[in-house]
Order: structure tokens, then C-alpha cells, then sequence
């Protein structure tokens, strides 16, 4: 047998660019150049910053293999042997199908910037990709391609994927899943050689989809454990997936998932890729979420970043009137929801011309004239006189056959064929309906400045400061022309946040689609919130909210107190567990506030001015989730970053095997700080929340301890009532010193 040659003839000109190598917020991306190509050796923690001679550090070749080591490339390729999943797939009519990429350059940042572009080509293939990637303060990992066509000839692009390397310490897959009303549930599986494949062809997320794919260290949790994951910045089709292969090297990564001739490129024109958010922790899902909210708080379109606004206390009328729109009813709530603290009320769908039922009048944006003769302006006047701001609630995105706008612009209705037909037979096949509505098609020019154009109107005529933005379907075959266009039309959605944002900057926008079927970072780089899920049930909202503020933080996550008895369950629960749940997130309600009983209006009152004294701590602290040994129990809070105070909830989602909970432990404080606990609401004597003959002995009044005791014994809890909560505050009270015999803590002036 013949020794092979280990060393590959590099296809660039030499010299070779110097390894590439990004540092930030503990973690830390490794790329080689010596093969040709941008060979990624690591993602994951920080290396420090020496560098042993990468020369060494070569893999092996084994029997029956290439003679040469495979590269793990930025986009992995069969023309460097590897046998995964293939980062470019692409074609001129079945041709050059196979391309082989060598770096032609790469562009270093300088100063404190800590990102870098990287160029590769294949002259042959007639393409070149460039690759930007950063490292954000925080530790969040972006990474996207442009692939550009320098051929004379079309190129088709099937996929063009961004991975990252994953450590082989890895043994376990997490990623999220769901429905209508029941989004980010989690699922976990081992990870084993092959590839796992999450594939959303909503056209839209979708109610399934993984806000998260990570992988991880065996029984990683939420603070402790190495974990490595990713998101996707997209709206539209996407697939994110982790491929094994068989050389013991795992990729993570994402793409778009692209129609059948949905791209394909004339010559010098080229394909963007959405970003890739990436992050790396050791401590467990807690900072994989600290990552991604350092990023979305150091925006500076980011709500409340230039202002200093906090997220105002929100009453939406959906779930008080739904398409009843009687002018004193709404007057009536407006000052129901005034003498509660309510800081923004928002008119949901039902104000628009022919909008009885969900049926009809879809892209017919003009005031109904028989039920507002005099226009929006009284119960806008109402709204603001009693120091609200005031919202209303669009579907732009959507048509109903039975509108006005259907009837005079056919062809505006997307679909698999064109409509209508271009020889004058026929008009082409519509998709099935979904909750009796289409899509309209914004991808034509005439169709999305209509939209435009009436947006713009309603915002300039009206005093609306927010719009709840909603789209209500899948877009299972979106066509533009006869040809696929889930990629067009999800860029010109975009546009059109966009554009409408530049004419009104000071108009706030939610994404709001069925609940959580749009929940990205393309769509929130366009919005000022998402709306978690149409599900108000504070049971079910405690697993939804918590998964999805995986990645986004609460301020962005719209989260209401429902009514008594939830409309899309049926379940019953007390204020407290509703108020608890719902403090987590922008808070706000969607309820008939104007025939509360005199304790209900107290209490509702109380638990709102509890959430503004806290606002500021709940929008900008660290996210904390304890690991828990009883499913039964869940405990998370915020903490400053500082480590001055926290807010915990206590959670009972089920009955519990064990009679008394035991010692929870409260982490995320400052281990050697002393800290006062005391629980806030309910109050410890509420027999409608605990089950128990005697509290423990600290609720009544409070109990001081370190954070590191805290952490580490926890502390009694009471009985709670399964589907109860309990909202406990920690201030420092002062350093800890040393602890003496006796145990009780030294205070230091």
C-alpha cells in the first residue's frame, strides 16, 4: 500500500491567508486556510489568545477513504469529500453541479469589531460567494453567504446553507415544536450518526417551528451543560438541521428551503442568504438566552433604546367585543381600562368596510362608514383624552374573495397559475381557503402600493400609535406569474414594514400571525413585538413563554390576562396565576374589564402597578430558570445585572408525587451578597393558592441569606395549588462576610 500524500496543492495564490480567528464574550470561531478553502475547526468557548501551529494539528486519513483529509468547510462540498449534507446546491440546466470554492480573499475587521468577510470563487462553476461573519458583544454568532452568478448563463440555486461546527462532547438534540394555540413545546432526542431535519413550508414560520435548534452536552439543562444553537432570521421556508457524519464531525446550521425554480440567477445578479444567529454556552440554555438578548437590547431601533419609553400596559378588545363594534361598549371599556392603568388600548379586527365575520372584507382598509359615520376619531379622541395610546388591528398581507379589492383586482390573488389567465380562457386554480381568506399577491407592484398606499393613509389621517399587524394562514402554494415566490413575497412584506416605518417612525408595529406562527429575528428586526400565541391560557402560556423567551426577551412578547374562564380552553383560573403569568412579557389584557366585581377591579388594579414597579427590571435583567427535580414545579425569574434585586415566579403546573415541595433553590444571584426574600402576591394567607395547614415560617415576613445559599439549599416552599403561582422579590441587602459557627451571616458596613 501505497503512503498517501497529506498534503494538498493549495488553489489560491499563495501566500495563504493567516488562520481567521474571532474572540468575543466567551465565545470563539476558528477558521484555516490551508487547504485552499475556509476550513471552520471550531465554534464554541473561547481558546484564549494563543494559537498552537495549526500545521500539526492535521486529521488523520483512514482506510478506504480520500487520500487526503476532508474539509469541513464554511460551505461544505463533495469536491473536498465531504459525504454530509452539502452547503451549495446548484446548476446551469443540470450542469456544473458540483462547485469546488477556493478562497480569493478574506477582509479582516480592525479595532474592536470583531467580524470578517470572506470571499471564495469557482471560476470553472462561473460563481462566487462572499460570507460575513461577526461575533456581537454578548457572545451572538451572525453568519450569512452571497452567492453571485458570473456566468453568461442562468444559475439555478437549490440551497445555500450556513453551518457551524458543533463539539463532539454533543450528545443530544433540543428543539421546539407545536400547533395553533400550544407553540414552542419542547422535544429532546439523542443525536446519532445521519441527519435531523426540521423543514417549515408554511410560507410563513409557522406554528411548528423551531425558534431553536440546539445541541448539547447529555442532560443539558438550563443552567448548566455545553450547548450549541442556532435560529434563523427568516419568515418564509427554511429548514435548520444537525448532519452527523460519519468521520465524527457534527454541523448545525439552517437554510432556506427554496421552491422548484424559485431562485435562479441571470448573469451578475446574485442570491442573499437570511443570517444565521448563532450561540455557544457552557452554563446551560440560560446563556444561550443571555446571548440573544444582549443582541436584541443593543439595537438601537430596539423599543424604549433612544426613547427611554417603557412598554406600556396594553388592553387589546378582541376577547371583550370580537366583531360586536358598538361605540358605547367601546367607549365604556376605554374607561373601564383608564381607571385601571391601562397605557394603550387597541381596536382589534372588525372596523373596516364589510367586516361582520371572518369571511369577508379582507383588503378593503377604509373606516366603515355605516359603523363609524364619523370616522375613528371619536373613540381615538376617548382613547387619548384618558392618557392611552391608541392601536388598531390590520391583516394587510390577506384577502377575503368576498371584498371589494377581490372583485376588482382578480389577479392580485395569489396562487399556483396565473390570475387571470394570459390567453383570456380561464382564470388559474386558487389554493384551498384557510379561515376563508387568500393571500394577496405583494410581489405585484400594483398590489403591494395599494397596501402601502392605504397604510399610509389610515396612519396619516388617524392618531394610531401601534399597529397590530396579524396574518391569519399558511401560504402552502404562493405563486407569483405561475411561478413559486414564498422568497418575493417575504421580502416584500419586509419593504413594506419597512417603508411604512421610515414614513412613520414613531408608530409601533406588532407581528402578530395566528398567534406565534411568525416568531423570528427577520420579522422582529421589522417589529416591535410578537404576539406569543392566540392562547391566553395562563397554564398553557407558562410552557409557551417560556420557550419562546429562549430567544426573545419578554419586552418583545406580548402576554395578557385573559378572562376567568379562557376562550380557547375553557379552563378556570384565579387572577393570581393569570396576573403572574402575564408579568413576564409585555404585559397587558384581553378581557371585559367592565363587569369585574369590586375584589376582581382591586386585585386587577394591584397586579398592574405591580408590574410597573417591576417593568424595568423584567425589560432588562437576566433571564433565569431554575433546573428543577419536580416537574410539577417550575421557578424563573429576572435579575438585574448588577445583582441589586430579582422577581422570581413559583409556578404549580401539576399535582406533585411529593407531599411538600421541599427546598427550591432560587439561582442567578450574586453568590456572596446577602440577599432579602419575601413573597409580593398573592398574599400568604390566600387559601385559593396554597394547600397547606401551616406556611413556612419565612413567607409571612420575609427571609435574608446569601445567593450562594439560595443557590445552593434553597429555600422551604409553600404547597401550592396545582395551575398557582407565586411572585417572590430578592433585594441585597449587603456583601456577605465570613459565616461564622453559629451560621448566621456577618453583615459588613
Amino acid at each position: 500500500m501505497n503512503n498517501p500524500d497529506l498534503t494538498r496543492a493549495p488553489e489560491t495564490p499563495l501566500p495563504l491567508p493567516d488562520p481567521l480567528y474571532l474572540r468575543r464574550s466567551g465565545t470563539s470561531l476558528l477558521i484555516d486556510f490551508r487547504t485552499g478553502e475556509p476550513a471552520l475547526l471550531h465554534f464554541g468557548a473561547d481558546l484564549g489568545p494563543a494559537l498552537p501551529d495549526l500545521s500539526l494539528l492535521g486529521d488523520p486519513v483512514p482506510h478506504s477513504a480520500l487520500d487526503i483529509p476532508v474539509t469541513l468547510g464554511l460551505i461544505p462540498q463533495a469536491s473536498s469529500g465531504w459525504r454530509g449534507r452539502p452547503g451549495l446546491r446548484g446548476h446551469r440546466n443540470g450542469l456544473a453541479f458540483s462547485a469546488r470554492l477556493r478562497v480569493s480573499a478574506v477582509e479582516r475587521s480592525s479595532g474592536t469589531d470583531c467580524s470578517a468577510v470572506i470571499t471564495q470563487a469557482d471560476p470553472t462553476a462561473g460563481v462566487t460567494v462572499r460570507t460575513e461573519v461577526r461575533i456581537n458583544d454578548g457572545g451572538l454568532l451572525q453568519l450569512r453567504h452571497r452567492l453571485d452568478n458570473n456566468g453568461t448563463d442562468p444559475y439555478g440555486v437549490e440551497e445555500l446553507a450556513a453551518v457551524l461546527p458543533v463539539g463532539r462532547a454533543a450528545t443530544e438534540i433540543l428543539d421546539l415544536t407545536g400547533r395553533w394555540c400550544r407553540e414552542s413545546h419542547p422535544q429532546r432526542m439523542p443525536l446519532g450518526q445521519g441527519t435531523w431535519v426540521r423543514s417549515g413550508r408554511h410560507g410563513r414560520t409557522g406554528h411548528d417551528a423551531s425558534l431553536l435548534l440546539a445541541a448539547g452536552t447529555p442532560g443539558f439543562g438550563n443552567r448548566h451543560g455545553q450547548v450549541w444553537a442556532v435560529h434563523l432570521g427568516w419568515s418564509g421556508n427554511h429548514e435548520s438541521f444537525v448532519d452527523a457524519a460519519p468521520d465524527g464531525r457534527t454541523v448545525i446550521g439552517a437554510s432556506e428551503l427554496l421552491g422548484s425554480g424559485e431562485i435562479t440567477l441571470a448573469a451578475n445578479t446574485g442570491y442573499e442568504t437570511p443570517w444565521l444567529f448563532a450561540a455557544y454556552s457552557a452554563e446551560g440554555l440560560d446563556g444561550i438566552s443571555d446571548a440573544f438578548y444582549a443582541w436584541f437590547r443593543q439595537r438601537p431601533h430596539h423599543p424604549g433604546a433612544e426613547s427611554g419609553k417603557a412598554r406600556p400596559v396594553v388592553l387589546n378588545v378582541w376577547e371583550a367585543v370580537y366583531f360586536d363594534h358598538r361605540m358605547p361598549v367601546l367607549l365604556e371599556l376605554a374607561e373601564s381600562a383608564a381607571r385601571l392603568g391601562v397605557e394603550r388600548y387597541v381596536l382589534d379586527d372588525g372596523w373596516f368596510r364589510g367586516r361582520r365575520h371572518d369571511g369577508a372584507g379582507l383588503g378593503d382598509w377604509y373606516v366603515d362608514e355605516d359603523l363609524w359615520p364619523e370616522g375613528l376619531s371619536p373613540l381615538i379622541d376617548a382613547v387619548t383624552g384618558h392618557g392611552m395610546e391608541f392601536g388598531l388591528w390590520v391583516e394587510p398581507e390577506m384577502v377575503n374573495e368576498d371584498s371589494d379589492l377581490a372583485r376588482a383586482h382578480p389577479g392580485w390573488i395569489a396562487g399556483p397559475a396565473p390570475r387571470p389567465s394570459s390567453d383570456g380562457g380561464p382564470a388559474g386554480r386558487l389554493p384551498e381557503r384557510w379561515r376563508h381568506q387568500q393571500v394577496l399577491d405583494l410581489v405585484n407592484p400594483e398590489a403591494w402600493q395599494y397596501i402601502f398606499d392605504r397604510l399610509d393613509a389610515l396612519l396619516r389621517e388617524n392618531n394610531i400609535a401601534y399597529l397590530k399587524w396579524d396574518q391569519n394562514r399558511d401560504l402552502g402554494e404562493m405563486g407569483h406569474a405561475g411561478r413559486p415566490s414564498v422568497h418575493d413575497q417575504t421580502r416584500a412584506v419586509y419593504r413594506l414594514l419597512d417603508e411604512l416605518r421610515k414614513a412613520h417612525p414613531g408608530v409601533e408595529i406588532e407581528s402578530c400571525s395566528s398567534g406565534g406562527a411568525r416568531v423570528d429575528l427577520g420579522i422582529l428586526e421589522r417589529t416591535d413585538r410578537i404576539w406569543g400565541s392566540d392562547c391566553n391560557d395562563a397554564l398553557e402560556r407558562q410552557t409557551i413563554q417560556r420557550w419562546t423567551g429562549i430567544v426573545v426577551p419578554p419586552e418583545l412578547v406580548g402576554s395578557h390576562i385573559g378572562p376567568t374562564r379562557s376562550h380557547t380552553t375553557a379552563r378556570t383560573h384565579d387572577l393570581s396565576f393569570r396576573a403572574i403569568t402575564a408579568m413576564f412579557g409585555h404585559f397587558g389584557l384581553e378581557w371585559d374589564v367592565r363587569h369585574l366585581d369590586d375584589s376582581e377591579r382591586t386585585e386587577l388594579a394591584a397586579a398592574i402597578a405591580l408590574f410597573k414597579e417591576y417593568r424595568s427590571l423584567l425589560h432588562t435583567g437576566r433571564m433565569v430558570r431554575a433546573d428543577e427535580s419536580d416537574p410539577a414545579l417550575r421557578l424563573h425569574g429576572v435579575v438585574s445585572h448588577d445583582g441589586g434585586e430579582a422577581l422570581f415566579a413559583l409556578v404549580s403546573v401539576a399535582t406533585s408525587f411529593a407531599e411538600v415541595p421541599g427546598r427550591i433553590a432560587v439561582p442567578g444571584l450574586l453568590p456572596d451578597a446577602v440577599y432579602r426574600v419575601e413573597a409580593v402576591y398573592p398574599a400568604p394567607d390566600d387559601r385559593r393558592a396554597f394547600l397547606q395547614a401551616v406556611p413556612p415560617a419565612w413567607l409571612a415576613a420575609g427571609v435574608e441569606a446569601t445567593g450562594r445559599f439560595l443557590a445552593g439549599s434553597g429555600l422551604p416552599m409553600p404547597v401550592l395549588n396545582p395551575e398557582h403561582g407565586l411572585l417572590l422579590t430578592a433585594r441585597r441587602v449587603t456583601a456577605a462576610g465570613p459565616t461564622p459557627a453559629g451560621g448566621r451571616a456577618v453583615r459588613s458596613s
